[in-house]
């Protein structure tokens, strides 16, 4: 049976658009309570997330229903496949998003993200076990499936009260991450320059580091200590280098820039919540210029994708029906 006609197609990757808005709403929360800013700032940002997952989740669940074909070949692609992580992962972020306003919607949604997101690592990175990979498909997006997907979860369950829960969560996307860097860095280093559609990715490079800061400062208390100063400094790191390489990686507007809102947000968001704890220096002289910065990022991407859409360049080009 053939798929149905169907306009708005979104790719999954589209869920990166969430990361970043969420990201922003938190780190007007947090910073409402360290520097007294407006407190309605970060709840409207959360408003805007929340309305934006649930339109890309209604569009995504009909893609499924009525463009099958697309939907299973994006799920069995070697590189975009990892993107359908994001779908549960956004769906915790919703979650902690709601907590102060319902806490059973917030069970809800970070319940069926988690175990979704869990299942899906699972799913994904067990199939790759099996070999056969191609060198060129290996990129930053192979860190979402279990490095991103469990240190927000981490961060879920902390936001829930079950910091131990967190803690678990936390050590396996840590480590995730530890074995997956090396190998997206060696293929990075030695084989062939990532093609340009896909360069915006690697703003997902510094993202491990900067949730790890986030998460571990999510089910741990008191001032940072020598792990917090380790993994802001190699946050900070992997973003001057994505910085010193935007003359090469920059190219016309694609969604795929909204890969560079997970670290710039998560950074800011711990930052600030270190330097909330305690006076050490270091956090508490970077916080007010990691969240001025990760205003700019993601409200530039905001805007850019608003008049992407109004123009109607945001979506990618759909294939054309086959000939009867």
């Amino acid at each position: 049976m053939n798929d149905k006609p169907l306009q708005w197609v979104v790719p999954a990757s589209f869920f990166g658009m969430v990361l970043g808005l969420t990201g922003l709403g938190t780190n007007w929360r947090v910073a409402a309570k360290l520097w007294g800013l407006p407190a309605w700032v970060g709840e409207a940002a959360m408003a805007v997330a929340v309305t934006v997952w649930t339109v890309l989740a209604l569009l995504y669940a009909l893609k499924w229903l009525r463009a099958g074909t697309q939907a299973r070949g994006e799920i069995e692609h070697p590189i975009m496949c990892c993107f359908v992580a994001l779908v549960p992962v956004t769906t915790m972020l919703v979650g902690i998003a709601v907590l102060p306003y319902s806490r059973p919607a917030a069970l809800l949604l970070c319940g069926v993200g988690g175990l979704a997101a869990l299942l899906f690592g699972i799913w994904r990175h067990g199939g790759l076990w099996r070999g056969g990979r191609s060198v060129s498909a290996t990129t930053p997006v192979l860190y979402l499936p279990t490095v991103a997907a469990n240190l927000v979860s981490a961060i879920a369950a902390a936001a829930l009260g079950w910091p131990e829960l967190g803690q678990l969560f936390f050590g396996a996307g840590v480590l995730a991450w530890l074995a997956l860097e090396s190998i997206i860095i060696n293929r990075l280093l030695t084989a062939e320059e990532l093609p340009q559609p896909l360069r915006p990715t690697l703003g997902i490079q510094a993202a491990p580091p900067a949730v790890a800061l986030l998460a571990y400062c999510s089910i741990t208390t008191g001032p940072p200590d020598l792990v917090a100063h380790g993994l802001l400094g190699y946050a900070l790191v992997q973003a001057l280098l994505a910085l010193r390489l935007m003359p090469w990686i920059r190219q016309p507007f694609t969604p795929g820039y909204w890969a560079f809102t997970f670290a710039a947000t998560a950074i800011a968001t711990a930052t600030m919540r270190y330097a909330d704890r305690g006076g050490d220096w270091v956090f508490v002289s970077l916080a007010p210029v990691l969240f001025v910065l990760a205003n700019v990022i993601v409200v530039g991407l905001a805007i850019a994708t608003a008049l992407a859409a109004l123009r109607g360049r945001l979506l990618p080009p759909q294939p054309a029906p086959a000939a009867r």
